[in-house]
């Protein structure tokens, strides 16, 4: 199984840029990582993040579903509440991006992710209230 994050701030959501291997180069994603013996999906999620990006996160709700990445691997997608630091492309990524609902598409995804990011991005939470603050962080009921 490999699990992944949709992370979401402020109305966007995150798309990583693989920098490898070299046949994947170049194609976004959603942050996430395969489990290892003993995690529980969400351990694995949490692992991957601070890894991938350098952030302490908090799974919220599973995104209904499960895609096939090939190789006898699907993947599971979780939205992500970051709890500290600032998402930085570390481990098999060279760029971060935020998109939005009307954007999203202009990345050239790897195929496989395409079904998990359409659910994610239509899941994507309003953008914060002013009441909110700045900075606001919102997991899916943001």
């Amino acid at each position: 199984m490999v699990v992944a994050g949709a992370v979401y701030d402020r109305g966007r959501l995150l798309a990583a840029r693989r920098s490898a291997p070299p046949e994947v180069a170049g194609r976004w994603e959603l942050p996430g990582g395969k489990l290892e013996p003993g995690e529980s999906p969400r351990e694995a999620l949490v692992r991957e993040l601070r890894e991938e990006l350098g952030i302490e996160a908090e799974p919220d709700e599973r995104i209904p579903g499960e895609w096939p990445l090939g190789r006898g691997f699907v993947m599971q997608v979780w939205t992500v509440r970051v709890r500290s630091g600032e998402p930085r492309p570390l481990e098999d990524h060279d760029l971060l991006r935020w998109v939005t609902r009307r954007d999203w598409d202009s990345l050239d995804w790897l195929e496989q992710d395409i079904p998990a990011v359409r659910e994610a991005v239509r899941l994507l939470p309003d953008l914060p209230q002013a009441a909110d603050g700045p900075g606001t962080r919102g997991g899916p009921h943001a």
